[in-house]
């Protein structure tokens, strides 16, 4: 569907179900909208759509987002570009994010509520720097706004065309998945003007956003709540939401689940975080979190602070992702998925590098297990499906464990 086929919809007072194109992506949403299809949606709550949440972890729901959520969305994004001192009229919203993400979805609707310009990318570009700055040449004379996510600014990064690209940009807002320290600081030296941000489908997209300038600077973390925004956390350190624009609900076999939240007001996200002096800090899902020997460990946050090891290193480490496994004495521990730079690469030798990298860590946050996984590789926007990857470690049959030494260690 294209925004133009979107807007019509919306004119004409209707909801509009938006999925990928993978076949099981279609199937799933058919069978989330049931027979009777999305009438009596349309009765209660208008224009609108129904677009599939993250999934990061294998829970996929398909939300409804009514556009009056979409609207408010758009509306508090626009004081904050002012804070800034940009006219979110005057500014042209780059958009290389497919329209059934809420990250995609978003730069159109923004760019219909300023009166702004909107210019979709074809995401191959991304794919080739030189193609991007050929095909999309940016007017010195108008803010250009870009949404991405960290796999699609490693790319750029990584050529010389993109980063020349990037530097001409305004402000680019990265979200989607966690963006790693090591990205951040070639971002920082590049002088990009990076925002950093943290939503949800079930928020409307964007709830929190990091000023470039204090990006710079070095702070870390997604910033501040917008102004229609409350954050706080829950148990378990849970990021809390507290706005008007939260969905309705989700649904499943043609029946609105109403999205959970307190008496007053506030939804439990699924990711955890901490609150400092530049805003919220995330720790990684709460549902990827582990409990290790007593000890809660987030294998996200560990994932990002070896791969920047690793890189520091010049290790040739193409992807890596820490799953649990279960533990008789610990409860749980991590297992290391690793995919190394070319399968010409020493696999013995790589693993002994990444053990040797974290050697010195808490006991509960060490990998027990070191596994080649040559086919390793994030879905759609770089997400991992790790129950995907969890069920590749079921299936194996024999595994190779590390030096008793990384292993025989007593839980707390």
């Amino acid at each position: 569907m294209t925004p133009e086929q979107l807007q019509k919809l919306w004119d004409a007072g209707r909801l509009a179900a938006l999925a990928g194109p993978a076949a099981s992506d279609q199937q799933a949403l058919a069978a989330a909208i049931g027979p009777d299809g999305l009438g009596p949606l349309q009765e209660r709550w208008g224009p609108g759509v129904v677009l599939g949440s993250g999934g990061s972890t294998g829970g996929r729901r398909w939300c409804l987002q009514p556009l009056a959520h979409l609207q408010a969305s758009a509306s508090a994004t626009g004081p904050w570009l002012e804070g800034l001192g940009l006219d979110p009229a005057s500014c042209l919203q780059l958009n290389p994010l497919p329209l059934h993400h809420v990250s995609g979805l978003l730069p159109w609707v923004r760019a219909q509520q300023w009166g702004a310009g909107h210019q979709r990318l074809d995401p191959a570009w991304l794919r080739d720097p030189a193609l991007l700055a050929a095909a999309a040449p940016l007017d010195p004379g108008r803010p250009a706004l870009l949404s991405l996510v960290p796999t699609q600014l490693q790319r750029l990064l990584a050529a010389a065309e993109g980063v020349a690209w990037l530097q001409r940009l305004a402000l680019i807002w990265v979200g989607g998945a966690p963006l790693p320290p090591a990205l951040a600081e070639r971002a920082r030296l590049a002088g990009l003007r990076l925002a950093p941000c943290y939503g949800a489908t079930e928020t409307a997209a964007m709830v929190c956003a990091l000023a470039p300038d204090a990006f710079l600077a070095g702070a870390s973390g997604c910033g501040v709540p917008l102004a229609d925004v409350e954050l706080r956390l829950g148990a378990e350190q849970a990021v809390e939401v507290r706005c008007e624009r939260l969905s309705p609900g989700w649904l499943e076999a043609g029946r609105l689940q109403p999205l959970q939240r307190t008496a007053d007001g506030w939804w439990r996200s699924g990711d955890a975080g901490r609150l400092g002096p530049a805003g919220l800090e995330l720790l990684g899902r709460l549902d990827g979190a582990i409990h290790s020997g007593g000890e809660t460990v987030f294998p996200e946050l560990l994932e990002q602070r070896l791969t920047q090891l690793a890189q520091a290193a010049g290790l040739p480490l193409q992807a890596l992702l820490l799953l649990p496994i279960d533990d008789p004495d610990w409860g749980q521990r991590l297992v290391a998925l690793v995919r190394p730079g070319s399968p010409q690469q020493g696999w013995q030798e790589l693993q002994l590098a990444l053990q040797q990298l974290c050697d010195c860590w808490p006991p509960a946050e060490r990998p027990c297990r070191w596994l080649l996984c040559p086919e390793l590789a994030p879905a759609e926007l770089g997400k991992w499906q790790r129950n995907r990857w969890r069920a590749w470690v079921d299936q194996l049959k024999t595994v190779q464990v590390v030096s008793p030494a990384s292993v025989d260690v007593e839980p707390v």
